[in-house]
């Protein structure tokens, strides 16, 4: 009868062997580039060789890890090592007509819905502040200035988030991701775009002057929240509310206790939305270590949403009360509501499309509460916009 020795293995040493196997393999292909994917110039692909190597031998240290026993971190592990690509590297975008193109993509242009959560509760403090009569100055630079920050900050979130977009499915195909833009111009759009903004708000007074500083402040901080707060939605909350208190400044040269309270309500707002969105990416969230609402409620997020929805409904409702509208600003939070009640029963199921098709719709939210509220506003006193 044979032995081990004789040139047999026993079945764990068979097992250990196809499990070293089967980690190499895996390694090679998550470190697999396509020789058209690479990048054009002889030291970008010299670069990529190297960490193609070292995934292979990282990976083949873990496989020897793992069969004799040892306890690997996981930040030594191939998958952890080296994210997948989820879209083609490209070349930088050349001649002034991609140039435009990629910057557009860059700062959002094409998709307007970022710029409008921001803008109905900007101009529903607004019309608030002056029970419905603002200056159409004021107006215009509320408008302008909330387009033009929010672009500056997608550039900057892009910028902050460059070494992961391009391992998540969403995110893959912003040009920051794929290489169509660099660093360094995203930081400088971004920087001229904030610029810009700072600049019309120069039109206005004091204290939105001093309003801007903290303002951006938030704005910057918040892509390097996800990285430490079990809830940065709610960091999100603060940034994009931040145009209530600018508002009844640059309106009123004051920001009384209402428009502080709008800006909490507006926050629970800001974290139903916004978990809506992070339940789309919830998955890569997680391979990622990044944090997010949607990470943190768990198995509660579609209750927390709806929790979200109700109290910034019920804020409004008690503002009205305080300031006496009459029915047709309740008729806009009717209408609101039942735009809320969909939302839930599309992300109940937790699919992506339905996430991110949920999140979308929230313009239309934001627009019945401004829309309620400027028609009470006209219905009781015919206020409308001056042009003072």
């Amino acid at each position: 009868m044979s032995s081990p020795a004789d040139g047999r293995r026993s079945p764990q040493e068979i097992a250990l062997a196809r499990l070293r196997r089967r980690l190499e393999r895996e390694a090679r292909d998550a470190a697999k580039v396509d020789t058209r994917d690479l990048p054009a110039s002889r030291d970008e692909r010299n670069v990529v060789e190297a960490e193609r190597r070292a995934a292979d031998g990282g990976a083949a240290q873990y496989a020897s890890a793992r069969s004799s026993g040892t306890r690997t971190p996981a930040s030594h592990s191939p998958a952890s090592r080296t994210p997948q690509r989820l879209a083609p590297a490209r070349a930088p975008a050349r001649g002034w007509a991609q140039k435009i193109d990629a910057y557009e993509r860059l700062i959002r242009l094409d998709k307007p819905i970022g710029w409008l959560l921001l803008l109905w509760p900007t101009l529903t403090a607004l019309w608030i502040s002056c029970w419905g009569t603002p200056s159409l100055s004021t107006i215009v630079i509320l408008v302008a200035g909330t387009i033009l920050m929010r672009s500056a900050g997608c550039a900057f979130n892009d910028w902050a988030d460059r070494d992961f977009d391009a391992s998540v499915k969403r995110t893959a195909e912003r040009p920051l991701a794929t290489g169509e833009v660099s660093p360094r111009e995203a930081l400088i759009l971004g920087a001229l775009l904030a610029l810009c903004a700072f600049a019309l708000v120069l039109f206005t007074n004091r204290l939105t002057i001093m309003l801007a500083f903290p303002a951006l402040a938030i704005a910057l901080a918040y892509p390097f929240m996800k990285r430490f707060l079990a809830l940065p939605q709610a960091f999100l909350g603060i940034a994009f509310s931040f145009g209530i208190p600018m508002a009844f400044a640059a309106q009123t040269e004051q920001v009384p206790a209402v428009a502080w309270w709008l800006l909490v309500i507006n926050l629970f707002w800001v974290i139903a939305y916004d978990t809506e969105y992070a339940m789309v990416d919830r998955d890569d969230d997680i391979r990622l270590g990044m944090r997010t609402s949607a990470i943190t409620f768990g198995r509660f997020d579609v209750a927390a949403v709806a929790c979200c929805y109700a109290i910034n409904l019920a804020g409004m409702a008690i503002v009205g009360w305080q300031r006496r509208f009459i029915w047709p600003y309740y008729a806009g939070l009717a209408v609101a509501a039942i735009i809320a009640i969909y939302h839930v029963m599309l992300i109940r199921t937790r699919d992506r499309d339905r996430c991110f098709k949920a999140f979308r719709h929230n313009h239309w939210y934001g627009l019945a509460v401004f829309l309620g509220l400027a028609v009470a506003l006209y219905v009781r006193y015919r206020a409308w916009p001056t042009l003072d």
